[in-house]
């Protein structure tokens, strides 16, 4: 996809790059048989070799994953980064609850090597100093913007978890962010809440004047014939909403 394509996205408001292709360990991990059949099965909507590659995700890499859910990127990752990288999985209780036993069912017989899991709120994840090359966000920071204490899930302090985010990262680390595109308007809180959607521009308002710095964005999961509207995580709606892709750095 080129940058002019990329400009024709409805969400896109932005710098952009070329996604460029897959190295080939990402190739590699997405084609392992060691991944169940339900996660090929959702690979081309979610095209993660491309994601991945456009967000620099390399051989050696440490990489932390925020709300893995049931770990389809997790599981992914461990073959990317590989022996010489980590991956940092978490989730909070509140998605442990909601996601079931296929998380714990990847670490079975030694399986995912290369991930550690991390079980904490989003404020109480612990991270070392300068420790991450990249921090990924894959359709989750919608659910920072509400509080609900039916399902267990705590409000979400942004920019204390921005800060701890710019504490681990490395300098020229990649903050990379997808979600479910809303329209400007209304109530981020709401919004997130009955549509699990966000306008990209909450997301670039709440990084702006952090140490994060807005690099590429691409076109690379929008949808034209998503019209906003319906619920995201609607069966009908599962690989098929448009999608933005940020691609953050930090200073």
């Amino acid at each position: 996809m080129t940058c002019t394509q990329a400009l024709l996205s409805l969400f896109l408001l932005g710098p952009c790059d070329d996604v460029g292709g897959a190295s080939e360990a990402i190739a590699s991990a997405v084609a392992s048989e060691a991944r169940p059949a339900a996660d090929v099965a959702r690979d081309e909507g979610r095209k993660p070799d491309e994601v991945l590659a456009f967000f620099g995700i390399e051989p050696g890499m440490t990489v932390l994953e925020v709300f893995a859910g049931g770990g389809y990127y997790t599981q992914i990752l461990d073959g990317v980064v590989g022996s010489e990288g980590r991956v940092l999985t978490h989730n909070n209780q509140g998605y442990i609850g909601f996601i079931g036993p296929q998380f714990l069912d990847r670490f079975a017989d030694g399986g995912l090597p290369s991930v550690e899991k991390v079980i904490a709120e989003a404020n109480d994840i612990e991270l070392e100093q300068g420790s991450l090359d990249a921090a990924l966000l894959i359709l989750t920071w919608h659910d920072f913007l509400f509080g609900n204490e039916q399902f267990n899930w705590p409000d979400v302090d942004e920019q204390a978890f921005l800060d701890t985010l710019c504490h681990a990262m490395k300098p020229g680390g990649v903050l990379g962010i997808v979600d479910h595109v809303a329209e400007p308007g209304g109530d981020p809180a709401d919004v997130a809440f009955r549509l699990h959607r966000i306008d990209p521009n909450v997301i670039k308002s709440a990084l702006a004047g952090t140490c994060f710095e807005l690099h590429a964005t691409t076109g690379l999961l929008g949808n034209p014939d998503d019209d906003h509207t319906t619920n995201a995580i609607s069966p009908d709606m599962r690989g098929k909403t448009d999608r933005f892709v940020l691609k953050f750095v930090r200073r």
